[in-house]
């Protein structure tokens, strides 16, 4: 066979393939022999969780609670029948419900799926009381625990390091209670994870933060790999989503020719290869079943660290632009 036909013929098979996640598939395409598997990352209390999430956030979010999203249901049903174990929502986005039907909905086995939520900390009456949060976020669910429960930020606190250790201590409960398997948080900087290694028994399992080529949060990355604290990533398409026109689009285009993908599987591989859970989104059947070709490919050292270098070259934050000012990169 030549190459030309070798290549076309393989970026046919890459484009039809479905995930072999940790529960049984349908059958695969009869063309597309590709069977994956979705490795996981090994957190420090010994649980592991898949490297890409599904995430019920932006595309999805509510601004109060109400019927029922019909769409959001069947693109999380969608994620999971590709092979989307992982699932990531969240109290503020008010899907939990959605989540939670569309669990029930796949006849998945629970043991089978990885579910995140995170506590609301902007409502006082979570805040103050995480074990009621996280029970009425486990009944909206329709679970009787979550895999991993987070503290959705740390701005509740106001700097205040007292506040940030007592809600910990109460997310330290929600892990002794078996509600809640792991605990972490998210969008925390280094002074206010420094503020709960203070007084923690249990340390953050996960910090999940805006993380992309163009928000790399100067040396954080290195501060959790000290500290044995992982990191997982939201809007990690942020540099073609939201930013398109920066100093990594042509490089981005020209690892995608190479590795037959897009810029954006080259963004969440970019993740992968720094130990990132990339958590991502879409209610297309064949754009999540693209996404999970990352696992097909890898980058070499050289290209994740030219991607990082162009990333500085550019700053661009997507999301809490209301507390950071413009030029801040934390």
């Amino acid at each position: 066979m030549n190459k030309s036909v070798s290549t076309i013929l393989r970026s046919r098979a890459l484009r039809s393939f479905h995930a072999v996640s940790r529960y049984p598939r349908h059958p695969l395409s009869t063309m597309a022999k590709l069977e994956l598997s979705v490795p996981d990352l090994t957190l420090p209390d010994g649980n592991k969780i898949p490297m890409i999430g599904y995430g019920t956030g932006t595309a999805w979010f509510k601004k109060t609670e109400g019927a029922k999203d019909q769409a959001c249901i069947d693109a999380t049903k969608t994620a999971i029948r590709v092979g989307y174990t992982h699932l990531d929502g969240a109290e503020v986005y008010n899907t939990e419900e959605e989540l939670g039907a569309a669990i029930k909905e796949s006849k998945v086995p629970r043991e089978k799926l990885f579910v995140t939520t995170k506590l609301n900390d902007s409502d006082s009456k979570s805040i103050s009381d995480i074990p009621g949060s996280l029970d009425r976020s486990l009944k909206k669910l329709g679970l009787e625990y979550v895999d991993l429960y987070l503290i959705h930020s740390p701005f509740f606190a106001k700097g205040d390091k007292k506040l940030l250790q007592e809600a910990w201590a109460q997310m330290e409960q929600m892990a002794a209670t078996g509600k809640a398997k792991s605990i972490g948080v998210s969008n925390f900087l280094k002074s206010d994870l420094n503020a709960i290694l203070e007084t923690c028994k249990v340390r953050p399992a996960i910090n999940q933060i805006e993380y992309h080529p163009y928000l790399q949060h100067g040396d954080l990355l290195e501060f959790h790999k000290s500290k044995d604290i992982k990191v997982s990533a939201y809007g990690p398409l942020t540099p073609i989503t939201r930013a398109k026109g920066g100093p990594l689009d042509g490089y981005l285009e020209s690892l995608a020719k190479k590795y037959a993908v897009n810029p954006g599987e080259v963004l969440l591989r970019w993740c992968i290869d720094q130990n990132v859970v990339a958590i991502t989104t879409s209610s297309k059947e064949q754009r999540l079943s693209d996404m999970l070709r990352i696992f097909t490919f890898k980058l070499t050292p050289k290209e994740v660290e030219e991607i990082s270098d162009l990333g500085k070259e550019h700053h661009f934050r997507a999301f809490w632009n209301h507390i950071f000012d413009a030029n801040d990169k934390s």
